[in-house]
């Protein structure tokens, strides 16, 4: 592990602010990583020091390199103020999705850091152009969002802000590429990449299941044993919590003007109002314990396929969307769905093996029973149905 001279800061130390830590730590940078709250700073240290007794352990790491990569943590307390991040040459902020929070935290650090500092949010779904629009300069803030696990998950969505300086974007990204992280350039709308594209799996899971077409446990079985995916859309709601995935979904929707097409389901809000919110509770859109009864699937093939086919249509627009839009480049959400989420296949590739026109016709059939927009196909869609070509990808 050799040094790097750049000092890096982390604003938040939990799982996320301190996950980045441990990643900048592995790279041989100093890092100061602060918090206001005392308890989540202690956690976050102990969190990094379990993590390199592991690598020690695994024999990935000796104990002298795991104690070098200890001895240049600062752990700072920012309730008391940001001086501690004043020579730091990139500060990440990884705290609360609160817009007015985040935009504190960047005035308070541009009144300490040097000219040439460059300042990230780990935002998953905020606007970069409004924390920006605080900042005296602007031209320095872009998004630098981060998957949970941070030292686990390769992908990082780049985020450059409208008054982002392009030198800024390079030295980010070839920073985050020096971690060994895969990069993707995402445009400044809401969830980015990721976040937008892979709403539909969640979202049209739960419209099948409030209009009566299958039951949870059925379309978690045709998801993974017809799509091959890793986790079905009920299942993976609960894995990731529900305070996180519905606040998400309806962060977006509220983004896009309400646009039907994000509209968040009641049966999710319900789960979050009376607390349920998955596996960290304990109970979700199912329940978890030993002796927790689960639903058996109506495993059946042709069931299987048609809930499969229609999520994938709308996962496939989705992406085409994005790419219609110019929020990213094809070849970029195709990595951003199998590095990002774990996707089987790329989208857009996936929606070539199965036929552009198939996906059409289920998307129109769609919309002819719900006309309100959520069906709408993809201009992309329609232009290469209707010119005979394959999605790009």
């Amino acid at each position: 592990m050799t040094m790097d001279a750049r000092k890096i800061g982390i604003v938040g130390a939990g799982a996320m602010g301190s996950g980045i830590a441990q990643v900048a730590l592995r790279h041989g940078h100093k890092v100061v990583m602060g918090d206001t709250n005392d308890v989540a700073i202690a956690r976050g240290r102990g969190a990094i020091e379990k993590a390199f007794q592991r690598e020690v352990e695994k024999q990935r790491m000796t104990d002298d390199q795991a104690a070098s990569a200890m001895a240049v943590l600062t752990l700072a307390d920012t309730s008391r103020g940001m001086d501690l991040f004043a020579d730091c040459h990139v500060v990440i902020e990884a705290i609360v999705e609160r817009l007015d929070v985040k935009q504190q935290s960047f005035r308070a650090l541009e009144d300490v850091v040097g000219e040439g500092t460059i300042l990230a949010s780990n935002t998953s779904s905020l606007s970069i152009a409004s924390i920006a629009g605080v900042c005296d300069r602007p031209e320095r803030v872009l998004g630098v969002h981060f998957f949970n696990p941070a030292t686990v998950m390769p992908l990082v969505e780049i985020v450059p802000g409208l008054r982002t300086a392009p030198d800024v974007v390079a030295e980010a990204r070839a920073l985050v590429d020096g971690w060994g992280k895969t990069t993707v350039a995402a445009a400044d709308t809401p969830g980015f990449i990721v976040n937008r594209i892979a709403r539909p799996f969640y979202s049209e899971a739960l419209r099948l299941f409030d209009d009566g077409e299958a039951d949870m446990a059925t379309i978690d079985w045709a998801m993974r044993d017809v799509g091959g995916f890793r986790m079905g859309p009920f299942e993976l709601m609960d894995f990731i919590g529900h305070d996180v995935n519905y606040l998400v979904t309806e962060s977006v929707w509220t983004a896009m003007y309400f646009d039907p097409r994000y509209k968040p389901s009641l049966t999710q809000k319900r789960l979050l109002e009376a607390g349920l919110l998955g596996r960290k509770t304990g109970r979700g859109f199912y329940e978890y314990g030993d002796a927790s009864p689960r639903e058996a699937p109506t495993a059946d093939r042709a069931t299987g396929e048609r809930i499969f086919l229609r999520i994938l249509a709308m996962l496939v627009n989705e992406a085409a969307d994005a790419v219609h839009l110019r929020i990213a480049s094809a070849s970029d959400v195709e990595l951003a769905m199998t590095r990002g989420v774990n996707y089987p296949r790329g989208l857009l590739s996936w929606g070539n093996e199965v036929g552009p026109a198939r996906l059409l016709e289920i998307l129109e059939a769609c919309q002819r029973e719900s006309p309100d927009g959520r069906y709408r196909p993809s201009p992309l869609l329609r232009r290469c149905v209707r010119d005979g070509i394959p999605l790009p990808t």
